[in-house]
């Protein structure tokens, strides 16, 4: 997964937002409903890069913002559409409202200034849910994606945000899906088509600058 330099100002705090997406208990906790997924996330070291992004992003004035992927009890509003949502309501572990499934899961942390959008319907963690608006009203002008699933979740997230007007930067190595061989393919060939790919230790070096501009 190759990675671009950054042009300068890209990443400056005042206009760019980091945002989690599906970092949750019940998607890469211990007793995540996709064990696999969970698995890639933490033994590729995507969760612990997400983890390090937000500390960073918080140290240099990014917002952060968590997209969390819930469903209520009795169904009311989801989706049945498609046969991804059809196989979740089978899976043993459900992402229900209040439940702990839907917490933000260790390492990544959450801090009183963070902002936790919850979305009960569709795909995406940024169209429908709320979420341009508030990087509207925040002067975002980037949105670094992190999180997973590299699979459907994460490029939803990085072709709205194209859509919408936002320049996206994705760090490769703090993203997930499964298999394990398809996360760098789909980096390579989809998301490097619509948004900045870089890394981990490229965006931190950017926020740790004094100047802290890109």
């Amino acid at each position: 997964m190759g990675s671009r330099d950054l042009p300068t100002g890209l990443l400056e705090p005042a206009t760019t937002v980091l945002l989690t997406v599906e970092c949750q208990e019940g998607v890469v906790g211990p007793g995540s409903a996709l064990p696999e997924l969970a698995a890639e996330a933490r033994t590729s070291g995507a969760l612990h890069n997400v983890a390090r992004l937000v500390t960073a992003a918080r140290d240099a004035g990014v917002q952060v913002m968590h997209a969390v992927a819930e469903r209520r009890p009795d169904g009311r509003g989801s989706n049945r559409n498609a046969r991804l949502f059809r196989a979740a309501e089978r899976l043993p572990v459900q992402q229900l409202t209040g439940s702990a499934a839907v917490r933000v899961a260790e390492p990544v942390t959450v801090a009183e200034e963070d902002l936790v959008v919850r979305r009960l319907h569709g795909l995406s963690p940024v169209a429908g849910t709320g979420v341009d608006g508030l990087l509207r009203n925040l002067g975002c002008r980037t949105l670094v994606v992190a999180g997973v699933s590299a699979n459907v979740a994460v490029p939803a997230a990085v072709f709205d945000a194209v859509n919408l007007g936002y320049t996206a930067v994705v760090p490769a190595d703090a993203i997930a899906g499964v298999p394990p061989e398809y996360t760098p393919a789909m980096v390579r060939h989809t998301l490097a088509l619509v948004a900045m790919v870089t890394a981990t230790d490229e965006v931190l070096a950017c926020w740790s600058r004094p100047d802290r501009s890109a």
